[in-house]
């Protein structure tokens, strides 16, 4: 591999670690770990930690495109096994691809196991610490022999795809574009109605079955007055199968991890089968509401359809022997402890159910008692318009060389940016598509729509790029031709 001796030796670690987590990556690649800053704003603690990265050079050729994945909120092979879209065009734009982990998640952790100890050691965790990492580890990379003229490309998803956006607008001179995809830079407080997640989640699951829909409504009720006595406690534990006890205290936890688990699935109801949050089957959601038809049955009842309704998501594999309703990490696959302190500090996105016209609880937003509670546990106060000051929220005209993508059932999509205000930040809606499924591998049962906007993101792409080399004067033999009308 070419890449193994770059940055004037600041690689301290290389190994070759077969994938986890879903199908296997399908190239060759080297996992490798960057020496990176804990701090990149000040000159008081110049500590370092090991930053993990997957890098493949199968396909590359000197000075041509780089891929790289800004990693977000989970262990970085998570999102390389689930983000085809990369390596299926690899080839054909001679690119090598870089997946980097975000600060604070998977192995990559500023100060080992105490990394999340108390706020002097998790207080790097911050959107701007994580791009910086980014910007470093570029920088110094196109800084050595046959990557200097090589240009970049970010993609991203979700928090990913937020980066993705805001590293393009940040540094511009860094990358000569960004994918982001399913990116809600706009669901802050002041830009964004909360009811918007919830509304969409709602509709796909009511699109499926109205019966489904009107089992979820009732479910919350039902669970409430079971759970109103020791008794009815000890039955959710049984009939849920449930790893810890449950409490009248740990009620509203539980009643939290059954009510995530379908707004994930509105999230993730893909056409094909996939394991990105978990192994699930094509369009999980129609499994899931084949169990719950009977909204009219009393309350364990209809519980008991609750349960085999979330077994889709939970224990879809039958592999699951009990479920740990306080683990918010999907299996180790996210940070739950790491995102909860960021939707604690700079990540604040409103969601609510007001009316209630959703099938979620009643939940109002009421920014003082969420900005009290991320007191209450970590000490800090809530910067609620702290992406907004950095970055801009709706306003951002300057910006160049972004694609926005949103799938029209992804429950985030409403966050998303669709405002027409530049030629090259390009909108995208895909039709009927789920959360940043353009960037999912190609699938047997992906509609030609989805096909289609595909086709025209590497358009764009290819056309950014196209642009870059013709500002420099200068065109890689072995990919690129200056007289080359296309890939």
């Amino acid at each position: 591999m070419i890449f193994l001796n770059w940055i004037l030796g600041l690689v301290i670690t290389i190994t070759c670690l077969p994938s986890s987590y879903a199908d296997p990556i399908p190239a060759n690649f080297t996992v490798t770990y960057y020496e990176q800053k804990v701090d990149h704003f000040n000159y008081i603690n110049n500590a370092t930690f090991p930053q993990r990265m997957i890098v493949s050079t199968d396909h590359w050729c000197n000075q041509c495109p780089i891929f790289f994945y800004a990693g977000n909120e989970g262990d970085i092979f998570s999102f390389a096994n689930n983000t085809g879209f990369m390596w299926e065009n690899a080839q054909k734009f001679g690119a090598m691809v870089m997946f980097v982990e975000h600060r604070y998640y998977g192995v990559s952790l500023p100060f080992g196991n105490s990394s999340y100890a108390n706020l002097s050691t998790l207080g790097y965790l911050t959107v701007e610490q994580a791009m910086a990492d980014y910007a470093d580890i570029l920088f110094n990379f196109r800084s050595t022999k046959g990557t200097d003229k090589s240009p970049v490309i970010m993609f991203g998803g979700s928090y990913g795809g937020m980066i993705a956006a805001w590293f393009r607008m940040k540094y511009p001179h860094l990358v000569v574009g960004s994918l982001a995809s399913s990116a809600p830079i706009e669901q802050f407080q002041g830009l964004y109605d909360c009811r918007g997640y919830n509304d969409r989640a709602s509709k796909s699951f009511r699109d499926y079955s109205e019966n489904c829909f009107q089992s979820i409504k009732k479910c919350w009720n039902a669970f409430n007055r079971v759970g109103s006595t020791d008794e009815g406690l000890q039955w959710l534990h049984d009939t849920f199968h449930l790893c810890q006890d449950l409490k009248a205290s740990d009620l509203s936890t539980f009643v939290g991890w059954i009510s995530d688990s379908f707004g994930t699935l509105a999230m993730i109801d893909y056409p094909n089968p996939a394991d990105f949050l978990a192994p699930l089957p094509a369009f999980p959601i129609n499994y899931t509401c084949q169990q719950l038809q009977h909204p009219e049955h009393d309350d364990k009842a209809l519980l008991v359809d609750i349960y085999n309704a979330i077994s889709v998501f939970y224990n879809f594999t039958g592999q699951t022997t009990c479920n740990d309703y306080k683990d918010s990490s999907d299996s180790g696959r996210l940070g739950g402890d790491g995102w909860n302190f960021q939707a604690c500090t700079e990540m604040v996105l409103p969601i609510c159910s007001i009316g209630n016209d959703t099938m979620f609880p009643e939940q109002q937003w009421d920014v003082d008692a969420y900005k009290k509670q991320c007191f209450q546990t970590y000490g800090i106060m809530s910067d609620i318009y702290k992406a907004e000051q950095l970055f801009g929220g709706q306003n951002i005209s300057t910006a160049t060389n972004i694609i926005f993508s949103n799938g029209e059932r992804d429950p985030w999509a409403p966050g998303g940016f669709y405002r027409q205000i530049s030629p090259s930040l390009v909108n995208i809606l895909i039709p009927h598509a789920c959360h940043h499924e353009d960037l999912r591998p190609t699938g047997p049962n992906d509609p030609p729509s989805l096909l289609a906007i595909r086709r025209k993101e590497v358009e764009i792409i290819t056309q950014w790029i196209k642009d870059y080399y013709h500002s420099i004067q200068y065109w890689p033999r072995e990919i690129w031709s200056q007289n080359r009308g296309s890939l």
